[in-house]
């Protein structure tokens, strides 16, 4: 095996760590998948700096906290002045490239103020956060002309305005007296039981592996950094035949939700509760229905996986391309009697994260689960040590994983990962009366401990050694207010320490310390 030449960044929508089977999923075989496990390294404590899409990509993207890189929302564009992966990498002359999702939203008051022209390929890479957009698609809406999948599902047959929503997300409900059954509509969670109208060799998932296989091809020996951002199991959760009905009710794992959860929550919690995906998961019917569609969308993601791997293999890409397989976040699927994610919940927070070195030094390393704590912001700083460049100290807020996966010393490891909330965008906030500035939240995990500060509101605490399902708060029991000191004093020591000097990097800072006599300033000379 040689050293890292390439990089493969492998992200799910919506996928919890507890659904794969190397992660200990009792029915949900991931064989693919488990095999990247055995080459590198998997890492079961890992998180995200957000529990919603847009924030969480930004930091993976970034190397950045919320906090620091302000894409606080999926409607909340990252700025202009942040740099992302294909900046960083932008020196190296790599292709930086995409295919699938990414949740950038273009900074058009930025792009406008520094007059850079709409349609030239500078404007286009800045409003795509850097990438190369190979095939984007973000597999929430009808995909639009930055995708090719609306006209290559027509050219297959499937003759619609809208291919995607009357056959991708869509079934074929029961046959009429004339033999013709009712479109069903995959929005509809009742109807995810049913196969998709799609066939599944042109489906999503199917659909975005082959564009990530013919790039790889294409590539040949030239260097490339490649995101291959998978829509699913993200909702809408229709999955195509026969992916549909591999799994029952009785293959999923057990709903971690208590009645005690319900009395003297928490206002944010029981707003969100009042959310319409969370009603409709507190139905008895509801996870029964979704969770065996959403077990059948990784499986169908795990398979396309193992022929992306199977091309890797003999192309001889495995000897020299650094590969990260993850998820933006989780899914609740009606755990702790809620719907979607952004609550601080393990089911939405961490993240499966496996990563595989090439480099020989990694081979101590190889089948082994590390259980020191991952941040999502971990990802850019370890491409970065990994392909030689320079660290960006300055910028980057996560940490490289080299020294783990090469079994190398490491003085000190974080004892403690950090997520945010930004919920001015959600239903909550009228529900709460809260103004947009009002919504915020911060989260630090510890071994024990997890903490949540609410804007305006009482925090949250749980014991994650005594209650590990997190089904009793303790943030407003008088017994545990010196835990909630403590914890409030990470936070605080948290916040302070980001990295807001972002124009200039420290090489430049200490070059020009005490040097203004060289430059003919003598202030304060007696």
């Amino acid at each position: 095996m040689g050293k890292v030449k390439n990089v493969l960044f492998i992200m799910c929508d919506q996928l919890r760590a507890d659904h794969l089977s190397c992660a200990g999923h009792p029915h949900l075989e991931t064989p693919a998948i488990d095999s990247l496990a055995r080459r590198g390294v998997l890492f079961p404590r890992a998180y995200v700096q957000s529990g919603v899409c847009g924030p969480s990509r930004m930091s993976y993207y970034t190397g950045r906290y919320m906090f620091s890189h302000g894409a606080t929302w999926n409607r909340v564009p990252l700025s202009l002045r942040e740099r992302t992966i294909g900046d960083y990498l932008q020196p190296t002359g790599m292709r930086v490239a995409l295919a699938g999702k990414t949740h950038v939203l273009p900074d058009t008051d930025g792009l406008e103020r520094y007059g850079i022209e709409g349609g030239s390929a500078l404007a286009a890479l800045m409003r795509a956060g850097r990438f190369e957009e190979l095939d984007r698609y973000d597999g929430h809406s009808p995909p639009g002309n930055e995708s090719g999948y609306a006209a290559y599902l027509r050219a297959q047959g499937y003759n619609s305005d809208d291919p995607w929503s009357d056959y991708v997300i869509a079934a074929n409900g029961p046959p009429n007296a004339e033999g013709h059954g009712e479109k069903l509509s995959g929005w509809h969670m009742r109807n995810v039981h049913l196969p998709a109208r799609v066939a599944e060799e042109h489906s999503e998932t199917a659909y975005m592996t082959r564009e990530a296989m013919r790039f790889v091809a294409d590539m040949g020996e030239k260097p490339w950094f490649l995101h291959l951002s998978y829509v699913k199991p993200h909702w809408p959760y229709m999955a195509p035949a026969p992916y549909h009905a591999l799994y029952a009710a009785k293959d999923c794992l057990p709903l971690n939700r208590d009645e005690r959860e319900l009395v003297d929550q928490h206002p944010v919690l029981a707003a969100y509760r009042q959310h319409e995906e969370s009603i409709s998961f507190q139905r008895p019917d509801a996870p029964e229905t979704v969770r065996p569609a959403y077990m059948g969308l990784i499986k169908q993601v795990d398979d396309w996986l193992g022929r992306l791997f199977d091309q890797l293999k003999k192309l001889g890409r495995f000897d020299d391309t650094l590969i990260f397989f993850t998820a933006d976040h989780g899914d609740f699927l009606g755990d702790h009697w809620l719907g979607e994610k952004e609550m601080f919940y393990e089911e939405a927070l961490r993240v499966p994260f496996i990563v595989y070195d090439p480099d020989p030094a990694a081979d101590a390393t190889r089948g082994t689960a590390d259980r020191r704590f991952v941040e999502a912001i971990d990802v850019v700083p370890t491409c970065l040590a990994a392909l030689g460049q320079p660290a960006y100290e300055h910028l980057v807020e996560g940490r490289s994983l080299l020294p783990l996966l090469r079994g190398g010393k490491t003085d000190t490891w974080r004892d403690a990962v950090f997520s945010e909330l930004d919920y001015s965008f959600r239903e909550a906030r009228l529900l709460l009366k809260r103004g947009p500035r009002d919504c915020r939240a911060m989260m630090v995990r510890t071994d024990r401990w997890k903490y949540v500060w609410w804007q305006d509101f009482r925090p949250m605490l749980f014991d994650l050694a005594n209650d590990p399902k997190e089904l009793r708060d303790l943030g407003a029991d008088g017994a545990y207010a010196h835990i909630r000191r403590e914890m409030e004093e990470r936070l605080a020591a948290w916040l302070k320490a980001r990295k807001t000097r972002a124009t200039v990097d420290d090489a430049y800072v200490e070059a020009r310390t005490a040097t203004h006599k060289k430059h003919g300033i003598f202030f304060g000379v007696w």
